[in-house]
């Protein structure tokens, strides 16, 4: 018999509670499956809110299992305490529980003889398969990309290159500046954009870097945008590539050829092909166009990342297409395409977009154009 599952976590750090329940709250709480029905205590702070606009079946007072579970185990009963009475209650003594599970209330437990088993992967293993409601979540992400790729294009064209600097408004052109323009636009749509990547230069070849400082003209721009929609909690992950002025032949062969890159693994994207595969088409791509992966002493260069992770209520999802991990995709499941090369002196390149993987190949859950040169 498959244990119960348990968790304690708010919904900002558990994709795994978002789902669960299907309503935000945002200090953690106790949640539990019992026989088929999601059971959760909630304070009188929330127990309205989540009753009425959550996901569960049962909506239990805090108040009134604080006070039965000080009645069993003492004045100074706390969680653990509470989850121990529900446990009586409802005749358990066995749960599954995420592996982020706080270790703290893992050891209280324990002592309080119950059982409790790591997830050693998901807790819900059915999260990883996108319902079409899901993936209308998701397209609705990077729609909210598309309007921070809308403005960020505008202010680009806008701006007027005076030597080395990119001037708009009579300012120069900042990443910041860009940064906060375009978040401000898909804030005012539904959207919390967090770490969005602005980076230009010799920046954009770390792909973590969120970029600071000035923009240049004449230099590859990396703008990774990837929202949360605040009505749903599902993601959006898209990134563009641009450059003001006038790009040099190496700079048009570098994004050419990332963008064929990106083609090839799209079409060899299908249920039961290994992410491995699908990187594999990648890597060859590159290879062909002379493009060298290496560790220097300032780093690596090349193409450096995986070509794309699953994508929901987390950021990075279940699924992995890279040369680290064997992972064959599953019909259903939503992936970020997303090769990119990275070198110093010539500047960085990383074209993103999301599907939904299908029996025969993939549906697109993003659409924006590829117009990345802007005089």
């Amino acid at each position: 018999m498959t244990p119960s599952p348990l968790l304690y976590a708010d919904t900002h750090a558990s994709a795994d509670m978002l789902y669960f329940g299907r309503v935000e709250v945002h200090d953690p709480f106790i949640a539990l499956g019992v026989g088929g029905k999601k059971i959760t205590v909630q304070s009188a702070l929330e127990f309205g809110r989540v009753k009425k606009t959550g996901g569960f079946d049962v909506v239990l007072p805090r108040e009134k299992w604080l006070a039965r579970a000080q009645e069993l185990y003492g004045p100074k009963a706390g969680v653990a305490e509470i989850i121990a009475a529900l446990a009586a209650h409802y005749r358990l003594r066995y749960f599954r529980v995420p592996d982020d599970f706080p270790a703290s209330l893992y050891v209280k437990l324990t002592k309080l003889g119950l059982r409790l088993t790591f997830a050693d992967g998901l807790l819900f293993p059915e999260r990883e398969i996108k319902s079409d409601w899901e993936a209308d979540c998701i397209r609705e992400g990077n729609r909210l990309c598309t309007v921070g790729y809308t403005v960020a294009e505008k202010i680009l064209r806008a701006a007027k290159i005076k030597g080395r600097s990119l001037i708009y408004r009579g300012k120069p052109l900042t990443s910041e500046s860009l940064r906060f323009a375009l978040e401000t636009a898909i804030a005012e749509q539904g959207g919390n954009p967090q770490d969005t990547i602005v980076a230009g230069g010799n920046q954009a070849c770390d792909p973590h870097d969120r970029g600071s400082g000035p923009l240049r003209p004449h230099e590859l721009i990396i703008i990774d945008i990837f929202p949360r929609v605040v009505k749903t909690g599902y993601f959006g992950d898209m990134t563009r590539t641009y450059l003001k002025g006038r790009a040099s032949a190496a700079q048009r062969k570098l994004v050419a050829t990332v963008r064929e890159a990106q083609l090839r693994a799209t079409k060899t994207i299908r249920a039961g092909v290994d992410g491995r595969k699908v990187h594999q088409a990648v890597t060859d791509c590159f290879a062909a166009a002379g493009y060298v992966t290496r560790q220097t002493k300032n780093g690596a260069v090349g193409f450096i990342h995986g070509t794309g992770h699953g994508l929901g209520l987390a950021v990075h999802d279940p699924g992995r297409m890279s040369a680290a991990v064997s992972y064959p995709l599953k019909k259903g499941s939503v992936m970020t395409v997303e090769p990119g090369l990275y070198y110093p002196g010539l500047g960085g390149c990383r074209w993103e977009d999301v599907v939904q993987v299908t029996a025969t190949g993939s549906k697109p859950l993003s659409k924006y154009p590829y117009n990345w040169e802007i005089r």
